[in-house]
C-alpha cells in the first residue's frame, strides 16, 4: 500500500534509514528490454471469451469462482460469488477490504490487487455475502502470492533535472496520488468493451516493476510501463470513467487521472498538453492529451499506469485480463 511507501520515503528523507525501494516513476529506457516473460504489444489485444474459473469454492450456500490460478506481484486477479438471492458481497484479503460490484452481466464480480512488495506465501480470502434481509454467509479459500520476475536498472538523470530525485519529492508526490486513489467508486464506469493500450501503433519500453537506481543514489521501483513515442503524439484514455486529476506534479509532469469505479484508476504522465479537466466524463479511446517531455523525463516520454485498490498493477497484464 502507499501508506507504507510513503513511511519509508519520509524515513530515508530524514536520514533515519537507508534508502530502501520507493514506488517512483522515472525516464524512458531507449535500450532494448531484457526479457521479462511480459509481451511487448503494438496494439490492443482483441477481447478475451469469458474464460472459465481456475478454481471454485462452494460453502454456505455461496458459490466463489476465481479467474486466476495464482497472483504475482504487482497484478490483479478476478473473482466471482454467486448465491441465492444474493444483494451484494465484501472480501477480506492482506488485512483489507474489497467490495464487489455488479458486472454488465448482473454477477457480482470483485478485483483483487497485489502491490509489487506483497512477500510470496500463501494469503487467506474471505468473501461476506448477504441477501436484501441481511442475512449472511461467508466462503473462504486461500491465494498464493508469487514473485514478479522484476528486473533491474540504473538510470542517469541530466544534470537540468537531477534534482527530481529526491525522496521527499518522492513522498509529496505518492502522498498526492494516494489521496487520488483513495476517492472510491463502488460501482464500475468502464464499458463491456474493456481496456485498451493509450498509445496505438507503438511499443512498450521500461517494463513495470523494475527496481532503477538513480544517479547511483535514489532506489526506486517503476510503478507502470513506458511507451516509446516522440512529441505530440495523441493519447487516448484506456477506459471509460471520469478524469480525477489534470494538472502537472513534479516527477509525472503533466498528468491525468481518471477513475474507472471499482478501485480501478489509470494515469497518462509526461504530457505537453492536456485536453481533459477534473469531473469531466470521458469514453474509451477519448484523446486526453498529447505526449511531451514534462516532469522527470530525458526526451520524448509517456508513462502508463493503473492503480487497483491503491495498489500500482501492471497495466498490461490489467489490460489484457476478461473483465466484466
Amino acid at each position: 500500500m502507499l501508506k507504507r511507501i510513503l513511511a519509508a520515503a519520509a524515513l530515508a528523507a530524514l536520514g533515519l534509514i537507508a534508502l530502501a525501494p520507493v514506488v517512483a516513476q522515472g525516464i524512458d529506457d531507449p535500450t532494448p528490454l531484457p526479457t521479462v516473460g511480459t509481451p511487448l504489444p503494438l496494439v490492443t489485444p482483441t477481447p478475451v471469451p469469458r474464460p472459465q474459473p481456475a478454481r471454485v469454492v462452494e460453502e454456505n450456500g455461496l458459490l466463489l469462482a476465481l479467474y486466476f490460478t495464482n497472483l504475482p506481484q504487482g497484478q490483479t486477479g478476478l473473482i466471482e460469488v454467486r448465491g441465492s438471492g444474493l444483494a451484494g458481497a465484501r472480501a477480506r484479503f492482506l488485512n483489507g477490504l474489497v467490495d464487489f460490484f455488479r458486472g454488465g452481466d448482473g454477477g457480482l464480480y470483485a478485483l483483487l490487487s497485489v502491490s509489487m512488495e506483497q512477500s510470496p506465501r500463501v494469503y487467506d480470502l474471505a468473501v461476506f455475502g448477504w441477501d436484501a434481509a441481511g442475512q449472511r454467509a461467508t466462503v473462504s479459500t486461500q491465494v498464493e502470492v508469487v514473485t514478479g520476475g522484476f528486473i533491474r536498472q540504473d538510470i542517469t538523470m541530466a544534470p537540468d533535472r537531477a534534482y527530481l530525485v529526491d525522496a521527499e519529492i518522492e513522498r509529496a508526490e505518492l502522498a498526492r496520488l494516494e489521496s487520488i486513489f483513495g476517492n472510491h467508486t463502488a460501482e464500475r464506469l468502464w464499458e463491456s468493451d474493456g481496456f485498451m493500450i493509450p498509445i496505438l501503433g507503438s511499443s512498450l519500453t521500461s517494463p513495470f516493476g523494475a527496481f532503477r537506481t538513480f544517479n547511483g543514489t535514489l532506489q526506486t521501483r517503476h510503478t507502470g510501463w513506458d511507451i516509446r513515442t516522440t512529441l505530440g503524439v495523441p493519447v487516448l484514455v484506456s477506459a471509460a470513467g471520469q478524469v480525477a486529476f489534470a494538472g502537472r506534479l513534479d516527477i509525472r509532469g503533466n498528468m491525468v487521472a481518471v477513475n474507472h469505479g471499482a478501485g480501478v484508476y489509470s494515469t497518462y504522465s509526461h504530457l505537453s498538453q492536456i485536453h481533459v479537466t477534473r469531473g469531466q466524463t470521458v469514453v474509451r479511446g477519448q484523446i486526453i492529451g498529447v505526449t511531451g517531455d514534462t516532469g522527470r523525463s530525458s526526451g520524448p516520454h509517456f508513462h502508463w499506469e493503473i492503480a487497483v485498490n491503491g495498489n500500482f498493477v501492471d497495466s498490461v497484464q490489467f489490460t489484457n485480463m476478461w473483465l466484466p
